[in-house]
Order: structure tokens, then sequence, then C-alpha cells
């Protein structure tokens, strides 16, 4: 595998269509509110959201591969990185270099929009940027802050970025949303952290899997994670969330079994992985079905 390919695989391109999602439920908020966002302001929020994914995905593989984490994890589809610089050491310049030229092309279309809306485009853009830069190295130590990051950063960074670089309202409903996109990521990030837990003890991060122990862990991934239905349930029966939005209770039924079923499979490492396949298969669905619901 050549060091190009080993950066590409770096980025995890797989797992790059979540920052579209949570920029689509911003662009859903947006035209519920009768706002037209120009053409090339959306496309421009589209390719920083996914540059920004990127960014933090190279630059913690070149966190993990540099720390030594990365030789003492045991892989799965869904935890452990990508292993592109196991295989391939001598890309981790290259990578590193990526990921921090991508953020920096992240930083450019938020000076446009900086430059567009002014003072609350400054604030989350700079909250997004610092939890870029520090995630991996320092963020990871703080076991709750460790759980609430990645969610700020794909919730109220992402959906209410969006909709600000857009130059819609912060609304209700834009709280709501950002608020499932939170709990749904912040779940994601904590079970897939079960597998890792032992390799990243050894290097020093203090997750709440490592300082709550799994069985407990799995059990505030289920509360994150139906918490997330309950939030959709209440905001539709409010009349926060229009009625449509009950779509996206449809991936309901896997979550309940995944909550169910996640503490029993805690020393399984296959009933854990096909777990974990249908946890981003629920996320995923959970914020489409959502977007649609808001669109119709």
């Amino acid at each position: 595998m050549s060091e190009a390919v080993a950066v590409v695989r770096a980025s995890r391109p797989n797992f790059l269509v979540l920052a579209p999602l949570c920029v689509g439920l911003g662009l859903a908020i947006a035209w519920r509110q009768d706002s037209a966002p120009a053409l090339l302001d959306t496309l421009l929020v589209f390719v920083g959201a996914v540059l920004a994914h990127a960014a933090v995905n190279l630059i913690n593989e070149y966190e993990d591969f540099a720390s030594g984490l990365d030789m003492i994890t045991a892989r799965t589809p869904f935890s452990g990185g990508s292993g592109a610089l196991p295989d391939v050491p001598s890309a981790a310049r290259r990578v590193l270099w990526a990921g921090l030229s991508t953020l920096g092309l992240v930083m450019a279309i938020g000076g446009y929009f900086l430059w567009l809306r002014g003072l609350p485009m400054l604030v989350l853009g700079a909250a997004g940027v610092i939890l870029v830069l520090t995630y991996t190295r320092w963020i990871t130590r703080s076991p709750w802050l460790c759980l609430l990051a990645p969610g700020i950063g794909f919730g109220p960074v992402m959906v209410l970025g969006t909709l600000i670089a857009l130059g819609a309202q912060l609304d209700t409903t834009a709280v709501i949303c950002a608020s499932v996109a939170l709990l749904l990521v912040c779940e994601l990030l904590l079970i897939n952290q079960i597998p890792d837990a032992e390799a990243d003890r050894k290097i020093g991060r203090r997750h709440l899997v490592i300082t709550l122990g799994a069985q407990d862990a799995s059990k505030l991934v289920a509360g994150l994670l139906l918490g997330s239905y309950l939030l959709i349930i209440a905001a539709v029966s409010t009349s926060v969330l229009p009625p449509w939005s009950l779509l996206a209770l449809a991936p309901l039924p896997a979550a309940l079994w995944i909550s169910v079923s996640l503490p029993g499979a805690l020393r399984r490492p296959e009933a854990l992985n096909r777990l974990l396949g249908l946890n981003v298969a629920v996320l995923l669905s959970t914020l489409a079905l959502l977007i649609i619901g808001l669109s119709l």
C-alpha cells in the first residue's frame, strides 16, 4: 500500500457520512424557516463539515500511532482506528500534514462565513477547531469531557453552525435536533470505546468505559440512545417538531435490541461487533429519517 493510499485510508472515508447528515439537519431546519440558502453557501457548509470530520480522523490516526496505541489495539470494523499507519509507518508525517492542511481548509471556509455572518460564527467555529486539535491528546484524559466532546462537535457545533452559516435562525427546533445529534454521537463514541478500553488504559486515556467499567458504561449507552428517541417524542408531542419527525422512530426496535443485548455481549467479541455495526446503522438511519420528517 502506498503512502497516498494510507493517507486516504487514515481519513476513514467510510465514516464521513455522519457530517453531511448533521449538516442536512441544519439545512432541513433552514428550509422549514422559509429560508432559501445560497447554493454556494450550502455547498461550502457541506464541504467544510466533511473536511472537519476528515481532519479530526487524520489527526487522531497520527496521534494514536505516535503514542503506540495502534500497536496494542485489537481493531474491529468500528473501533481501533483504520490500521493504515501500522501497515505503512512511513506515511505518518503525511497523515499529520494532511490533517493539519485539511483543518486549514476548514478554517478558510470558516473565515468566509465569519466575514458573512459575524461573531456567532466565530464562537462555534473556534469551538470546532479546538475540539479537533485537542480531542486525542487532552480531551481523552477527562472521562465526561471525552464523552461530550464528539457530541458537541457534531451536534451544537455542526447543526447550529450550519444554520448560522446559512443565515437561518437558532430556534427551539434547531436546539432539539442538535441535542438529538449530540446524544446519538456521544452514544456512538462511548459504545465504540468498549473494545479499546484496555489498550486505551495502557497509554493513559481515561474515558468512561475505563472509569465506570464496561457494564455501567453499557447502561449509559442505553440511556443516551433511548434518550434521543424520547427527546424526539417529547418534541413532537409539544409541537416543537412536526408530526412527520416520528419517522425517525423507525429504528427504535433495533435501538432497544442494542440496549438489552449489550451487557451480555461485552465478553463475546463477535456478538459485540454485530451490535457495533447495528448501532452505526441505527444512528445514521435515525438522522436521515429525521431530516426526511423535517422536510415533508
